[in-house]
């Protein structure tokens, strides 16, 4: 798991090997990972944009920018949350993610969040 808090806006995500979905014979691995951000400060905030940077077992890089997360762009009053699931397919059985997520207030001033590192790692493999 891993989590971050930044401007008062806390992000958790956990990652899981999708074993289903995978296919190592042909190099495929698929990973699930749910996300929670949590305001956890005074101000409304919204979800504008994700952008991720995903790095496979080899070093190779890739980087997913788009709006809001899953077809949504969440917004989070003080004390509420929002959880959401999405999958992540790699050529290699390790790898690892990390990113930011736009945000913006009510007044509409917009502040990147930080969202740590955190391990893509299929079951049975040695890193």
């Amino acid at each position: 798991m891993s989590e971050a808090v930044t401007n008062d806006i806390r992000v958790e995500v956990m990652s899981n090997y999708s074993a289903d979905n995978s296919r190592p014979l042909e190099d495929n691995w698929v990973f699930q990972y749910t996300v929670r951000i949590t305001n956890q400060g005074t101000e409304t905030v919204q979800l504008i944009s994700r952008h991720w940077i995903i790095t496979d077992g080899v070093g190779h890089t890739e980087e997913v920018q788009g709006p809001g997360v899953v077809g949504e762009q969440p917004v989070l009053a003080p004390g509420e949350s929002f959880q959401y699931s999405s999958w992540c397919p790699l050529k290699t059985p390790t790898g690892g993610m990390h990113g930011t997520y736009q945000m913006a207030r009510a007044n509409g001033n917009q502040f990147d969040i930080e969202i740590a590192p955190f391990a893509l790692k299929a079951r049975y493999t040695v890193n």
